[in-house]
């Protein structure tokens, strides 16, 4: 094969993994307006009706550890296929629902099949870019495409259910699906098992069962109080269940997730580091839509377009300014850098105003977040992958991917309890304003947090990429 046409297919396949993690976020985001209409026509409760977003969030968690052993085991191509296909299933499950019961069941499918793409993804990303000097690049592209993903499904899902109906923000994924399916085995190269052995279910079950009952437990709790019995009982299963694991992993001979990987300083500081990022940013976009939709009182399609500029700085940033830094600058600084500024940025947001603007109140936090995110994000998720042992890659990635969404998912609870909190019982603006002040001040002081932490343990030379978890324990 010429060098032209392995360099384009190298790209090809970088667009395919790119376009995994594209609509593992926008299914996450694309529900939002169609929320109504499917409790209109299933039937959901107003307090059940956030479960067609916790499923697929908690299946996604839950799982990627996982769907990343899987990858190891079997070959990363084979999973990532694998997932594209359950998610085709699921999207189509969900978009046919006729009751509450069968529609949580085709999100948590879609989550299952989210899984499986996104360390297979990653791991399929390091195969093909790993040994060349395009790899931060490769990642910049990776990166960029879950604010897109964000922004596009807030889009479609809007245009979608007013133009056809609700189940097509479930249906626009199988096209896509089937697109990278039949594109997959001439993009992307056919992956070697990494590593032997069985699957580990006991460590499967306990890993995915710890994780879900966590987010379920921080999920319900502003609803159902912090310390209401079902609240602390679930905490306590979650919390049981994570320490069963661990002792599971230590005992096994073939570990789902061998515990010498989370000694390694590189890869805990840049797991701690995309777990309290997910925290702090998912936060903000959150608390950042709801400003300007209850407050400044922008319809639906207007608040996705206020989000645009941060959108197109973060793609810019990643894919244009973070590889050029990541050549004269270490990964320590660039975390830390990127946290400090999301973490000011954040800050800076916690005084909007009730009768604010968005040129004032929105627009220059957001684009001083949005460069933050850039900074930090790729050498943080790069550092996490690429200081494992190959024969880790697809744990690793899984790993990494987990802490991203479990991070996402505790602190957006955590920080709408805050909101709730400090709202009360008022509706008028000044109320919610203060509620979102509050959230927006409680993630920026978390990434203040996690600036600090980055500083501290991300300490090695920037272009480092030998794996290191086997040699540098904490």
């Amino acid at each position: 094969m010429s060098t032209h046409s392995s360099s384009s297919r190298r790209w090809l396949g970088l667009t395919l993994i790119a376009a995994a993690q594209f609509v593992v976020i926008m299914d996450t985001s694309i529900i939002g307006v169609a929320l109504p209409g499917i409790q209109r026509d299933l039937g959901f409760t107003p307090e059940s009706l956030s479960w067609v977003f916790n499923a697929y969030v908690i299946a996604f968690g839950g799982l990627l550890l996982l769907g990343g052993r899987l990858a190891d085991i079997f070959g990363a191509r084979k999973i990532f296929a694998l997932g594209w296909v359950t998610l085709i299933a699921g999207s189509a499950i969900a978009g046919a629902a006729t009751n509450v019961g069968v529609e949580i069941g085709g999100r948590a499918l879609q989550g299952a099949g989210a899984a499986l793409i996104a360390p297979a993804a990653l791991a399929l990303l390091m195969t093909v870019f790993g040994t060349t000097a395009d790899l931060p690049r490769a990642f910049a592209v990776y990166g960029a495409a879950a604010p897109i993903g964000g922004t596009a499904g807030v889009f479609l899902g809007g245009v979608l259910t007013e133009v056809a109906s609700w189940p097509w923000v479930y249906y626009i994924t199988i096209p896509i699906a089937v697109l990278v399916l039949a594109l997959t085995a001439t993009a992307l190269p056919r992956t070697p098992k990494r590593s032997s052995g069985s699957i580990d279910l006991a460590g499967a079950l306990t890993a995915t069962g710890g994780l879900a009952a966590l987010v379920y437990a921080v999920v319900r709790a502003p609803e159902e109080g912090w310390s209401a019995g079902t609240t602390l009982v679930t905490l306590g299963a979650g919390i049981a269940l994570l320490i069963t694991f661990f002792i599971i992993q230590s005992r096994s001979r073939m570990p789902l997730l061998r515990l010498g990987l989370l000694r390694s300083r590189l890869i805990a500081a840049a797991n701690t580091a995309q777990l309290l990022l997910g925290a702090a940013w998912v936060s903000m976009w959150f608390f950042l839509n709801l400003y300007i939709q209850q407050v400044l009182g922008a319809g639906a399609f207007v608040a996705g377009a206020a989000l645009l500029p941060m959108t197109g700085l973060i793609v810019l940033g990643m894919v244009l300014l973070a590889p050029r830094l990541q050549r004269r600058l270490s990964t320590q600084t660039m975390v830390s850098s990127g946290l400090a500024l999301l973490g000011a940025a954040l800050v800076w947001l916690s005084f909007a105003r009730p009768d604010g603007s968005y040129l004032v109140d929105v627009v220059p936090a957001s684009l001083l977040a949005a460069l933050g995110m850039s900074l930090a994000f790729v050498p943080s998720l790069g550092t996490a992958i690429s200081a494992a042992l190959p024969a880790e890659a697809g744990v690793a990635s899984g790993l990494v991917s987990t802490s991203y969404q479990i991070g996402s998912a505790i602190g957006l609870a955590g920080f709408t309890a805050l909101a709730v909190a400090v709202t009360g019982t008022e509706t008028d603006l000044a109320a919610l304003t203060r509620g979102y002040s509050a959230a927006f001040l409680g993630a920026g002081l978390l990434a203040l947090v996690a600036a600090i932490v980055s500083a501290i343990a991300l300490r090695t030379p920037h272009r480092a990429q030998e794996p290191l978890a086997a040699e540098e324990p904490a």
